[in-house]
């Protein structure tokens, strides 16, 4: 093994320490760029991180797209998405609160969810491809999180941990591709009522579509091919919006239906005179 090749290995390895103990303590980590280097690298992290997951016994569920806006692939200076892994614990039911702490840093979005059939194991994949693979269309809201501390994140970091990655929550009415134009179709997400964010399907990749196929063509470069029973959020199609403890929000697209999540309230903090005397306890 060559200097580089260690060097790049350890520093693998402490990225994806540095995330996970930012996972298991609820506490924003310093950005890991500066022990990484490059894409490669960063994917390298993610592997890390999933397969720790897989061994705990997390269930696989699909797939994210994100970095599907060119502002703000501007923003990052790249020229392409990148992807992470859902979990079935990830899944919040249509309607559900959220409690308090489960999402880092939380930043919601309204997508459009894909639900698979047949497997995408080409390495290149045309679009007759994806529409006869793909089941059925959700609405979807995601509630990004990042373990990087205020977001501060260039495409490293958020690959890294595992593309910035929190819950997300399902509409229940399956929709067959054939029924609605996902390109045209206009998306509205209101917090309590109030409009924060409105988009249309053009708005991610030109059509969600076209995500999803970067995302097809990409997993079998990575060596995990899209399966059967995948989901896959094909990327936001408007701005995201910082939710606050006690936010309902609920997205509407055209042709797709709805869909909605709460944010629990932070939990009460215990009176000063209650903890005082069990401090007093604790040093007797």
């Amino acid at each position: 093994m060559t200097e580089t090749t260690h060097h790049t290995a350890a520093g693998v390895q402490a990225a994806a320490d540095r995330i996970l103990a930012a996972h298991a303590s609820g506490t924003p980590c310093e950005p890991v760029r500066d022990l990484i280097d490059g894409p490669d690298a960063a994917y390298a992290v993610q592997r890390r991180l999933i397969q720790r997951w897989l061994a705990a016994g997390r269930r696989p569920t699909g797939r994210k797209i994100g970095l599907t806006s060119r502002a703000v692939q501007q923003q990052l200076g790249v020229d392409s998405p990148d992807c992470g892994a859902l979990f079935a614990d990830m899944a919040v039911p249509d309607g559900a609160e959220i409690p308090a702490g489960t999402v880092l840093q939380p930043r919601a979005e309204a997508e459009v969810a894909l639900v698979l059939d047949r497997d995408l194991t080409h390495e290149r994949h045309t679009v007759a491809d994806l529409i006869r693979a793909t089941a059925f269309a959700l609405p979807a809201i995601e509630v990004a999180g990042s373990r990087i501390r205020d977001w501060d994140i260039t495409l490293e970091d958020t690959v890294a941990d595992n593309a910035s990655s929190g819950v997300y929550v399902l509409g229940n009415r399956p929709v067959r591709l054939a029924d609605v134009d996902l390109r045209l179709c206009g998306m509205v997400l209101e917090r309590r009522g109030e409009q924060v964010s409105t988009g249309t399907g053009a708005a991610c990749l030109g059509h969600p579509l076209n995500a999803a196929l970067w995302l097809a063509d990409a997993m079998v470069a990575l060596g995990s091919p899209l399966r059967a029973g995948d989901t896959v959020l094909t990327g936001a199609l408007g701005p995201m919006v910082p939710p606050k403890p006690g936010d309902v929000l609920e997205a509407r697209i055209d042709g797709l239906g709805d869909v909605r999540v709460a944010f629990a309230k932070e939990p009460a903090e215990e009176p000063a005179e209650e903890s005082a005397g069990e401090s007093a306890e604790e040093g007797s």
